[in-house]
This record gives structure tokens, sequence and C-alpha cells, in this order.
């Protein structure tokens, strides 16, 4: 068998911050709608730079950087990736339709779509809502997007962590728009 080594940090040949305020980004924004933990905001972050997210929109009591808790899981990607703040996560969503974005509600609701049955154009803009960790993405919210995305659960929960949620919607956006 063939013996595998752990590459070094300096051989990953990631970005530059510069470099990546300058790449092509995922024509995705992110939206968190009353996200209250700061460990998840973080992760987020990191997630969204991982895979070239457009921007992050942080919405009502949704924490913004600088902070020290956010930054031990965005670990510096809250100085990446571009992010701004509502206070509505509605005024977020009327926005982002003004110009030109399909809204999705990361939801389980009447009509969903499941993730693995999701097509998207390469040619459009996308946004998705993530919403609370208890309540999830508000009705209000839910009633102006253009539609829900349900990631399809096996097992006894009916929920999944809100960040991990955002891994999941973000690599399957990436792999079908990048």
């Amino acid at each position: 068998m063939a013996e595998l080594r752990k590459l070094k940090v300096t051989e990953m040949n990631r970005l530059t911050v510069e470099e990546f305020k300058e790449a092509r980004k995922l024509p995705l924004v992110v939206v968190l709608d009353d996200v209250r933990s700061l460990h998840n905001i973080g992760a987020v972050f990191r997630t969204s730079d991982a895979f070239l997210v457009d921007c992050i929109y942080l919405c009502g009591i949704t924490a913004t950087p600088p902070h020290s808790e956010m930054h031990k899981t965005a670990l510096g990607a809250e100085y990446t990736v571009d992010w701004k703040y509502f206070h509505s996560t509605e005024d977020a969503v009327n926005e982002l339709h003004a110009m030109g974005y399909t809204v999705f509600s990361i939801e389980q609701c009447e009509g969903s779509t499941m993730l693995d049955k999701l097509v998207l154009e390469p040619a459009k803009k996308y946004a998705v809502v993530l919403g609370n960790e208890v309540k999830g993405v508000k009705q209000e919210v839910v009633n102006l997007c253009d539609g829900c995305i349900e990631i399809p659960q096996f097992g006894t929960k009916h929920s999944l962590n809100v960040s991990v949620t955002a891994g999941i919607i973000i690599w399957e956006f990436a792999c079908k728009l990048l």
C-alpha cells in the first residue's frame, strides 16, 4: 500500500487574501436569518471562504465581525468573505430580488425541492436563507422566497445544525455552478 503523507500548509497553494478578493466568486449569497451562535456564524464564514461564496448577509440578531468568539471558528474568513448587515431579513431578500437573485429558503416546507433534485442554471445568481437554530427561517421570510430547498434526511432527527446545513448546501451549489 502506498504511503500517504499529509500536506503542510505551505504546500496547499491557497489564495492570499488579495487573490481571494479578486477571484471569480460562486454566484451565491448566504443569508443568515437570526442565527444566534457565534460559532455557527464563524463556521459559515469559513465554509464560504472555502468555496468562494460571493457574500454573506447577516440579519436580525445575527452578530457581525469582528468578534473573538466568531473568530474561533472563522479563523480569519470573516476578513476575506464580504458581508453586509440587515436589521430585517425581509429587507435582505427584497434587495436580493431587486438585484436579480433567485432566493431559496433552506427549510422543510410543503412543496420543498429536495437538494438532490435541485437544478441550477449557471447563468443565474442565487441566494440561500438559513434560519435560527431553534425556529428555522421565519415564515414571513419563507413567503418572500422563490422556493424552499430541503436536505433529505433518513434518521430520527428532523434537523441539522445550521453550520452543517450551510456546508452541505454551499458544497452542492459549488458542484453545480463552479
